[in-house]
């Protein structure tokens, strides 16, 4: 399998060039050396960071942060009564990032605070973990790239299915030739996401920091249309399905192809079940074209009732020349060959399965944070498993096809450049206006 290192490496060569780092981490820890850590955004997926850094061995969480401050507070207690401790409760990341003593941070907030969150973690001189997407736009995720590499810091994304020994086999076996070359891979995100209702605008709630919580976004009045878990749904904060869940499924695709960002893009999709609040497409298509590398990806997002492919409603498939290798969820593979789709190897089977099922811990969190640990300890990117290349190329494709269905037509891309091709309209969207303070630097 190709080593992290050779990944990182294809990954820079193909965006723009970063920052040679500047600044090497004065703090080095031994395997006896407790790490403090803090968690920024506590609603969701912030519950699951909690209990991944706590997994870890020398590693205790002593700061929770959230703009909500009653909610922040919430979790502290609930955090006293599991683990018999207390918790500093922050409202402001800033001040997490001013505090010397926490030396790493997992960022579980809003997807457009996710690139702000991480650039200003590292300039602090934080290692990051940050939940997937690790970017809200294409421009964004580079200068992730590029502050991670100025600043010397470990980043690893979200995207905990790269620590799945299930799939790391199951790419090898690709890599391997196993099912033939392989040329198209589809992602499928079926979830059931039903009518999210129509709540507009009311006041502010007590204790929530709405200037902070809408950070880099436009002001808009405050609306429990998004805030909490519906802003997955709303352009200003969130992606849509395909930059939510479909980010494992952006990431397996690539991963499994062993592609960057492509040349061709188009995407259509929309609305057609409710008149709720949402504005990203209920149902969406992306074809991402690599005319150059002979080699396609086809990605779908179903909202309601709908059919299995193969029995997956979340996961993958890649087709080879001689056969075909699904990925179910996170932890599952199996192979099939030839027109009679005779069965191949499968991590299912009784002798592979206790060798690659992952321990799905809080989604299979827990082992992805230890591998983000086990590097913060060794200081070396390269043993990640999921470096912040992949939040920047993953998060990506994700966007592209976005920008695709938004504009409603077939796109042409410079993977070199990050840019469309003769198409400023275009690369206009691959970034956004920063509402100030709350500013991603053109130069980090």
């Amino acid at each position: 399998m190709k080593s992290r290192r050779d990944f990182i490496k294809k990954s820079i060569v193909a965006g723009a060039a970063v920052s040679m780092p500047t600044i090497v981490s004065s703090k080095v820890f031994g395997a006896n050396d407790r790490i403090n850590a803090a968690v920024l955004g506590v609603n969701g997926r912030g519950k699951s960071h909690i209990k991944g850094f706590e997994s870890c061995d020398n590693v205790q969480v002593t700061t929770l942060c959230d703009p909500d401050l009653p909610l922040c507070k919430k979790r502290a207690g609930e955090f006293k009564e599991k683990y018999g401790r207390s918790v500093d409760v922050v409202q402001d990341l800033r001040e997490v990032f001013d505090n010397k003593d926490i030396d790493v941070v997992s960022i579980a907030s809003c997807n457009h605070w996710h690139a702000l969150s991480t650039i200003w973690a590292c300039q602090a001189g934080k290692d990051v973990y940050v939940e997937k997407p690790g970017s809200h736009n294409v421009w964004e995720g580079r200068k992730m790239v590029e502050a991670a590499a100025k600043y010397d810091r470990i980043v690893q994304h979200g995207v905990q299915l790269r620590s799945s020994p299930a799939l790391q086999e199951a790419v090898q076996l690709m890599e391997d030739g196993y099912i033939g070359r392989v040329y198209m891979a589809r992602g499928l995100v079926f979830r059931w996401r039903g009518d999210i209702g129509t709540q507009g605008f009311s006041p502010v709630p007590e204790g929530l920091d709405y200037d902070l919580w809408t950070g880099p976004a436009p002001m808009r009045p405050f609306s429990k249309d998004w805030v909490h878990y519906k802003w997955h749904w709303q352009w200003p904060y969130g992606n849509g399905d395909v930059g939510n869940q479909g980010i494992h499924e952006t990431d397996m695709c690539m991963w499994g192809l062993g592609v960057g960002l492509p040349t061709k893009i188009t995407s259509m999709g929309g609305k057609f079940l409710w008149n709720d609040a949402k504005e990203v497409p209920e149902v969406l298509t992306s074809i991402y074209n690599y005319p150059e590398e002979d080699k396609i990806i086809q990605f779908e997002v179903r909202p309601w009732c709908t059919n299995t492919e193969d029995g997956v409603s979340v996961g993958n498939i890649f087709y080879g020349e001689k056969g075909i290798l699904v990925v179910d969820g996170y932890d599952k593979y199996r192979t099939y060959f030839g027109k009679g789709r005779k069965p191949g190897k499968a991590n299912s089977d009784s002798k592979a399965k206790a060798a690659t099922e992952m321990d799905r811990g809080a989604g299979g969190t827990d082992g992805h944070f230890q591998n983000f640990i086990e590097a913060v300890r060794k200081r070396d990117k390269t043993i990640l498993n999921a470096p912040v290349e992949t939040a920047h190329m993953s998060s990506a494709l994700a966007h592209l096809g976005n920008i695709s269905y938004q504009l409603g037509r077939q796109l042409d891309f410079d993977p070199n450049s990050e840019k469309f091709i003769n198409d400023p309209e275009a690369d206009k969207m691959l970034t956004r206006n920063y509402r100030a303070p709350y500013v991603v630097p053109e130069n980090v």
